[in-house]
């Protein structure tokens, strides 16, 4: 066992304008099973790609002189997948990746497949395989569960949990619930590493929560207070001041106004400085930032029905027949595997043209308000994107401010966002909209732990219509008031 040392680590972007790391410090052993939590933008990809030595920094990292990276980059991915695997794997037999796709439950037939040809959950589990049979000092895991569906998170689960000697970068709570024995967390003023898993660490983020919030409150009461004493200090000053006309010692009625007047003069000085700097402790104080929404009720209590719908691509049938309904209040969520048609119905629902059989009915004046999975249409200014939206500008902002959007990011062209902050703009939009029912399809993706906790809490207090998609299990079994499967149909 080694403990990888890095002391004094500052690290800033060549254009950006603040260190993402300033000073920092983390000591860990390379045996551990680390899991990186922390708010989108707080620099755990950055974290991961610094100890893969891929940017200069200052300061020290002792202790990982070779660490390995997922996901690899494929220069080519129309060759076959046995041969990507020998050139990132040269010293590894073909008996050792079979072994290895085996525990992922992947098929040995993939090998002699164009990479390209495979699924997305499948190209995560080859490369997965790869990233273990190389030698490293640690092994770098960058959110492996994208793409996978609820199975292919769990034998992701169980393939981790016979590993060792890695930090994963999750937002799934379950896996890192299931597979990590210590939490790295990159707070905003802080970073602590935390013995057990994602639960321990849970439970110290809501006590440390209760403490900041009581501490918060206490901070804005010393405030009230000394203000409130200053004022009445400016008050007795001004009223000394008026007894000096006419008194018939003005002399020493003035000496002892003057000391007066000194004394509390310095008195002021004094709260004032408490006041400043109570004000700068309350910048410290991570207060969690609550969520609204204004779902509209609708006059019929139905407001989706799906009756025997089978999404169908070029003739060739999908899924299984579909049938269910979803009145005002229901949460429901679509169960399945990747490629069953799940996103498919979503966009049916919406309005767009999908090939299916079947018959799904709506109210004519249902509004909906809609999440969509893929974020590739989100370009141009946030200005042109509110107009086009039509959403109402300071709820939009504000919801996005509380969803930690930063407020002075230069936005100059949405598409050159982070997926996650492209994440955020969609679920602010969703949430600005006065909506009979929202449709989110896999929200969560590249959302942080705080906001998908923020979210969840958002969804049980106002108890809006939902039908969703969402692989993160503690979100499902958190707002799902009935499950509904969607299966493939089983082609030959």
């Amino acid at each position: 066992m080694t403990m990888i040392k890095i002391d004094h680590l500052t690290f800033t972007y060549p254009n950006g304008s603040e260190p993402v790391f300033e000073d920092v410090n983390i000591h860990f052993d390379n045996q551990w099973r680390l899991g990186i939590v922390g708010r989108n933008g707080k620099g755990k990809t950055t974290l991961l790609r610094l100890l893969a030595r891929e940017y200069e920094y200052q300061g020290t990292i002792q202790g990982a002189s070779h660490c390995e990276y997922y996901p690899f980059p494929i220069s080519d991915p129309h060759q076959y997948t046995m041969d990507i695997l020998i050139t990132l794997c040269p010293t590894r037999e073909s008996w050792e990746f079979s072994r290895e796709l085996s525990a992922l439950e992947v098929s040995d037939n993939v090998l002699w497949r164009s990479f390209d040809t495979l699924s997305k959950g499948e190209q995560s589990k080859v490369l997965l395989a790869a990233l273990f049979l190389k030698e490293a000092d640690c092994y770098l895991i960058d959110e492996p569960t994208n793409h996978l569906d609820a199975r292919g998170r769990a034998v992701l689960c169980s393939y981790l949990q016979k590993k060792k000697g890695f930090l994963l970068v999750s937002h799934d709570r379950d896996l890192l619930d299931a597979c990590v024995d210590h939490i790295l967390a990159l707070n905003r003023s802080s970073i602590q590493i935390i013995a057990g898993n994602f639960s321990t660490w849970k439970e110290h983020f809501d006590q440390q929560q209760n403490f900041e919030k009581k501490q918060n409150e206490r901070l804005k009461k010393d405030m009230k207070r000394l203000t409130q004493a200053s004022q009445r200090t400016a008050q007795w000053s001004d009223q000394i001041e008026a007894n000096k006309i006419g008194a018939a010692d003005k002399g020493f009625v003035g000496h002892r106004s003057a000391k007066m007047m000194k004394r509390s003069k310095s008195l002021e000085k004094r709260r004032q400085k408490a006041i400043n700097e109570k004000a700068e402790l309350l910048k410290d104080v991570q207060e969690p930032q609550e969520l609204k929404i204004a779902p509209l009720n609708h006059r019929k209590k139905v407001l989706l029905q799906v009756d025997h719908v089978v999404m169908q691509y070029e003739g060739r049938q999908i899924c299984q027949p579909l049938s269910f309904t979803l009145t005002q209040n229901d949460r429901i969520l679509l169960s399945g595997q990747n490629g069953s048609g799940k996103s498919s119905l979503l966009k049916l629902i919406m309005g767009k043209e999908i090939e299916h059989t079947g018959l799904i009915q709506k109210p004519g004046d249902l509004r909906i308000a809609y999440v969509a999975q893929d974020t590739s249409h989100l370009q141009g200014s946030l200005q042109n994107y509110m107009k086009a939206t039509g959403v109402e500008e300071p709820l939009f902002r504000t919801l996005l401010h509380k969803l930690d959007f930063p407020r002075h990011l230069s936005i100059p062209d949405l598409a050159k966002l982070s997926q996650g902050q492209k994440k955020k703009i969609l679920i602010a939009t969703s949430l600005s909209q006065k909506a009979h029912l929202y449709v989110w399809d896999e929200p969560l993706n590249d959302i942080d732990i705080y906001i998908r906790m923020q979210i969840e809490q958002l969804i049980l207090a106002f108890s809006p219509p939902m039908l969703f998609v969402e692989h993160d299990q503690s979100f499902q079994k958190a707002i799902a008031t009935q499950i509904v499967p969607v299966m493939k149909f089983p082609h030959r």
